[in-house]
């Protein structure tokens, strides 16, 4: 497949100027950049497209080599030679038109006051059966919002670039030195026209309905973060993120410790001493499990994967059944008689537990 020519790329003449280049390149840098259009493919490509072309026409020597042979001047050359470019390639490389030329921040992940809006933060409160299974939530937010009606032009003082440059002369001879343009503030543009209602950057208040996936097994105190649904930036720029804060809500029945669920199963004497099938809640519904004859109190009993999803894949936690064996505070003459008479038998009597876990449980209690 055939490349496409690096002016129509950048969609500039031939005959286009090193500020016009530039300027094409930062709004084509903008548009796709992988912050402002996460998991689009068709955008990443596009952006790697657009740097390619800018690598070659804004160095004068490539530039010309071009201009005389084409595509084949740069064959296995790497940048812009059909090796190929990453995105971190594209950052390193091109650090000065992501940072100090268009106002600085502009690389993967960063932003500025002026080019990237700012985060916005709000609080979730997910029950029990939302954390297990995964959620989808819609929020209102207000959040700053481009305004229709705005527009922009080139801004005079920089010409679109962002950046100004001052010529200094020295005893060493003419000094050149670039920064951010102090009239946009970096952005290129400036605003020509601002209805009512509207802030100085072209944004506008506005409550906005934000749909949330919250994947199965996250924590209270968890915080995610939705890339570009935060506050729009000035100047169509790329917008912030949403820092969504996790808060669990606390179940009737289970506790939650890590990814293992716990639930302390209250049952009688009796229930313990000749078995019994019993209900028992879970995070959805209801399950009856066999609590076998002769089971002590204390006991515990585990239903393998039927816990909280690992937040990473890694399979799922337990439900542990902690079985508590209820006595009676008061009882009446005849069952009084009936337990008195119980006891006469050696059945009945404790046995001696000198388990391991039982001792070392006290050592550790004591230490």
């Amino acid at each position: 497949m055939s490349k496409k020519d690096y002016y129509e790329v950048l969609n500039v003449s031939k005959n286009a100027s090193e500020a016009d280049i530039k300027k094409a390149y930062r709004k084509l840098a903008i548009k796709y950049h992988p912050d402002k259009n996460p998991g689009n493919k068709d955008a990443e490509s596009k952006f790697k497209e657009a740097a390619e072309a800018y690598e070659i026409l804004s160095n004068a020597q490539k530039r010309q080599q071009y201009d005389q042979f084409g595509h084949d001047a740069f064959n296995g050359q790497g940048f812009g030679g059909g090796g190929g470019m990453s995105m971190d390639d594209i950052f390193s490389h091109f650090g000065d038109i992501f940072g100090s030329s268009f106002g600085g921040g502009f690389g993967r992940g960063g932003g500025n006051r002026v080019r990237k809006g700012s985060n916005l933060r709000v609080k979730i409160k997910l029950t029990l059966e939302d954390i297990v299974n995964g959620v989808e939530k819609k929020i209102k937010v207000n959040k700053l919002v481009a305004a229709e009606g705005v527009e922009f032009t080139d801004c005079g003082s920089c010409k679109g670039t962002g950046q100004v440059t001052r010529v200094t002369n020295t005893i060493l001879g003419a000094m050149q030195t670039s920064s951010t343009c102090p009239n946009c503030k970096g952005s290129g543009q400036i605003i020509s026209k601002r209805p009512n209602g509207v802030d100085a950057s072209g944004l506008e208040k506005k409550e906005t309905v934000i749909k949330i996936d919250i994947p199965a097994g996250v924590e209270g105190g968890m915080q995610l973060n939705v890339q570009g649904k935060g506050n729009d930036a000035p100047g169509g720029g790329i917008s912030g993120d949403l820092i969504v804060l996790i808060e669990e809500v606390e179940h009737e029945h289970l506790i939650r410790n890590g990814n293992d669920l716990y639930y302390q199963l209250p049952i009688s004497f009796m229930d313990a001493t000749i078995g019994i099938n019993i209900e028992i809640p879970m995070v959805s519904g209801k399950a009856k499990i066999k609590i076998p004859p002769g089971t002590q109190s204390g006991k515990n009993l585990r239903l393998r994967g039927k816990g909280v999803p690992d937040i990473n894949g890694y399979g799922k936690g337990d439900m542990i059944i902690n079985v508590q064996i209820w006595t009676p505070q008061k009882l009446s003459k005849e069952e009084k008689d009936i337990l008195l008479k119980l006891n006469e038998s050696d059945n009945f009597k404790p046995k001696e537990n000198k388990s391991n876990s039982f001792f070392d449980r006290v050592k550790n209690h004591f230490n």
